[in-house]
């Protein structure tokens, strides 16, 4: 079961459509969509590691980054949390926006040196090394907040959260302790994109921020569906009795 959460609870209501230029290439949008929708939608492609349709945009990773306005009164602003205008003007891949875009890129590098998904979007920017300092080599999280926002908007239970702040900042529990509050259902793990969160399934069990889950086999076919927790958290939801979950989707 999955809640979908639009890209435009960031802004007002969409309006009208309204144009605008991207590239020099004038355009017509929803006004107030972001700016990375409208771009994707019109085939200019924007990279971004903390961006997900379903969840409100918060412009965490800054690397989705694009220039607006004409020179020489210009900025640059996060696609993904800034809304269509009539009028404006906007620059994907202009040397303003590509250098701010290595920049984030080598401090990502820094901060995880050894993440495939960084070092490979990195390389796709010419960056191959950072200038800046290495805390932590076997580090992996990027602090994206995907984790965070999954668990607070999608599945409705904030069993995770960032603690601290830089450079110490951090995903975890409350308290470092098991989250009581967690149903084991994983949506943290499956949506990381560099795959730091720890997450094991063995002999009917999964395993996941330090606490273990019992999965439900299937009531038909006997093949494990998810954690009893999950399922009884999805009965809370709907209303539905638990025991409608104990079916899998291909025995219904």
């Amino acid at each position: 079961m999955v809640w979908k959460i639009s890209d435009e609870t960031a802004f007002d209501t969409l309006g009208e459509e309204v144009r605008l230029t991207i590239n020099g290439i004038p355009i017509r949008a929803p006004q107030n969509q972001s700016l990375l929708v409208t771009a994707r939608a019109n085939g200019f492609e924007i990279p971004t590691l903390c961006y997900h349709r379903d969840l409100p945009s918060e412009g965490q990773c800054r690397l989705c980054v694009v220039e607006i306005g004409e020179h020489p009164h210009t900025q640059i602003v996060n696609s993904c949390t800034y809304p269509t205008s009539p009028g404006l003007v906007v620059q994907t891949h202009s040397e303003k926006v590509m250098q701010a875009r290595r920049i984030v890129l080598e401090l990502l590098l820094a901060r995880t040196p050894k993440a495939k998904l960084i070092q490979e979007l990195a390389a796709a920017h010419g960056v191959y090394e950072s200038r800046f300092k290495t805390d932590d080599p076997e580090e992996l999280c990027i602090l994206c907040g995907l984790c965070v926002r999954t668990c607070r908007e999608v599945v409705g239970v904030s069993a995770i959260s960032m603690k601290g702040r830089t450079p110490d900042k951090q995903v975890a529990t409350p308290f470092l302790e098991k989250s009581p509050a967690c149903i084991g259902c994983g949506s943290c793990a499956f949506i990381c994109p560099t795959n730091v969160i720890p997450y094991t399934e063995k002999n009917g069990v999964r395993t996941i921020w330090g606490r273990d889950f019992e999965l439900q086999a299937c009531t038909v076919c006997g093949n494990y569906i998810e954690p009893k927790y999950q399922l009884e958290h999805w009965a809370k939801i709907t209303g539905d009795p638990v025991e409608t979950f104990f079916v899998c989707k291909d025995c219904r």
